[in-house]
């Protein structure tokens, strides 16, 4: 099992979701985020006085799958996400150490489903 996080641009969501429900992932959890990577955020004037912006609207996803699973998650992301532009994001695959499903009880494998 591992935990899939991702870090995308917040209007890409759509297309990415759209390219994880034709991998067959379905299961998601989505939230929003603000940071900073290579692209150190911007300069803009607010009410004549220059303000840095250099926390940016994030999008973070976290996606809990099997192991046969990473790989076609990991390039639905990619293929939803990307631009080609400075601030399409990062994927970071985690290990999993342990799930349970709340209702059942059941663990593992048949708990990420």
């Amino acid at each position: 099992m591992k935990l899939v996080v991702a870090y995308i641009q917040p209007e890409k969501i759509t297309d990415v979701k759209q390219a994880l429900y034709a991998a067959d992932v379905f299961k998601i959890s989505v939230t929003n985020a603000m940071g900073c990577g290579q692209q150190k955020g911007y300069h803009e004037t607010y009410r004549g006085v220059d303000v840095e912006v250099n926390l940016l609207k994030k999008t973070r996803l976290e996606i809990a799958v099997n192991a046969e699973y990473v790989d076609a998650t990991v390039e639905a992301i990619v293929k939803g996400a990307r631009t080609g532009n400075i601030g399409d994001g990062k994927i970071f695959v985690l290990p999993l150490e342990r799930c349970v499903r709340i209702r059942t009880g059941e663990e593992g494998s048949e708990a990420v489903g």
